[in-house]
């Protein structure tokens, strides 16, 4: 257990609960046994083979969703360290954030969305809540994890909320059903320890998207004069080490870029909250702003980051054909058990209720929604072994 938390941090012992009233235990706080139970969940061993750039990559050493999922809880429990926060939740959001991701990547989460446009839509944000509260079906007493009050708040609304005058979207139907028996808040913001997981989870895919596509040749270190701030740091990197190999030298330039954004966010959020006289988890929600951020310097630079990743790497011929064949792959496999249900695996046989139905869709979509990359390319070689589509 932790000690010595902000006073504005969550504290296990004043969590709000479970909705399921469960004995805790003496050694483990209520944050660690989330986080614990996310760890050994079905969805979170299934990371491994999800898209984070690229498709079922031949390399070994690119990221997946997995390793992009470990690498946003390094830095989130890192930060969360630094602000004296609960690291237990910190790390518990951090690792069940993605855990709603099709397989794909977000070519294929926009292929979901579209086969379920009557349906209520697919948001991968929605999905884990689906997963963390239904579709993982492990204990005696409970269909999902049973997670703490803190925890579920924190995985809907990292980004915000979702209700009042600050949201533009209607809330995700998962997410409505599940806040109209357990009140989340969605008016209000989150923790400080989920605003942390969510910009951890931008500062990783950022740097780290960008490692990729430097080795694997997507984008050239030329390429990055059109990005200044990373040229600079290039430039500082290539002066003090002017022998150093390239893996070297992009692997010094991305942990460079890296800690300047930790250290950035740390001093922007420590600013905020003590102009905002923050001192409790309460006022954290009740702030009416996010307190985690980078300061407009680093803002600018961070969006021209993200830029530069959509036009060069994202919308790379390669990785637009590859996201092009998975979303194909996903609507077919879509419409065929959708419209043959009977197809489905017997476990979620037993939840649809016939052909071309509203529950029908929803249980293709939790069906396929949990598939690998492979699986979901095997599957559907098997189904449609006449269909030509691009590799």
């Amino acid at each position: 257990m932790q000690f010595n938390l902000a006073p504005y941090a969550s504290c296990a012992a004043e969590s709000r609960g479970r909705f399921f009233s469960e004995s805790e235990n003496a050694r483990r706080s209520c944050f660690q046994r989330d986080r614990d139970r996310i760890i050994h969940t079905t969805a979170f061993r299934r990371l491994k083979h999800k898209t984070q750039v690229f498709i079922s990559p031949s390399g070994d050493h690119y990221r997946t969703r997995l390793t992009h999922t470990l690498e946003v809880a390094q830095i989130a429990r890192s930060l969360a360290r630094a602000l004296r926060l609960d690291e237990d939740l910190t790390e518990a959001l951090a690792l069940a954030h993605d855990l709603g991701h099709p397989p794909f990547g977000h070519a294929g989460e926009d292929a979901l969305d579209a086969c379920m446009k009557y349906f209520g839509g697919f948001d991968h944000n929605d999905q884990t809540l689906r997963i963390l509260t239904k579709l993982e079906d492990r204990y005696a007493n409970f269909d999902g994890l049973n997670l703490t009050w803190e925890t579920l708040e924190g995985v809907v609304k990292h980004n915000g909320p979702l209700s009042g005058p600050k949201s533009e979207e209607p809330v995700p139907p998962t997410i409505a059903a599940y806040n109209a028996k357990q009140d989340l808040a969605l008016d209000q913001f989150p923790s400080l320890e989920a605003q942390i997981a969510a910009i951890a989870d931008d500062i990783a895919y950022d740097n780290h998207d960008l490692d990729d596509g430097l080795r694997a040749g997507i984008i050239k270190l030329e390429m990055l004069d059109a990005v200044p701030h990373v040229a600079s740091v290039l430039r500082d990197v290539s002066e003090e080490y002017p022998d150093l190999d390239k893996p070297r030298l992009i692997h010094e330039l991305i942990r460079r870029l890296v800690d300047l954004m930790v250290n950035d966010l740390l001093d922007e959020t420590e600013r905020n909250l003590t102009q905002a006289r923050i001192q409790s988890a309460q006022d954290v929600r009740e702030a009416g702003h996010v307190l985690a951020r980078f300061s407009d310097h680093m803002e600018s630079e961070d969006n021209k980051i993200k830029s530069f990743l959509f036009n060069m790497m994202y919308k790379h011929p390669t990785v637009l054909e590859q996201a092009s064949a998975g979303c194909e792959r996903l609507t077919d496999l879509f419409e065929y058990f959708y419209e043959n249900p009977e197809q489905l695996p017997a476990e979620w046989l037993r939840e649809a209720t016939g052909a071309k139905s509203a529950v029908t869709a929803r249980v293709v979509a939790d069906y396929i929604a949990g598939m690998t990359d492979r699986y979901a390319i095997n599957l559907h070689r098997n189904r449609f072994t006449n269909k030509a589509v691009a590799p």
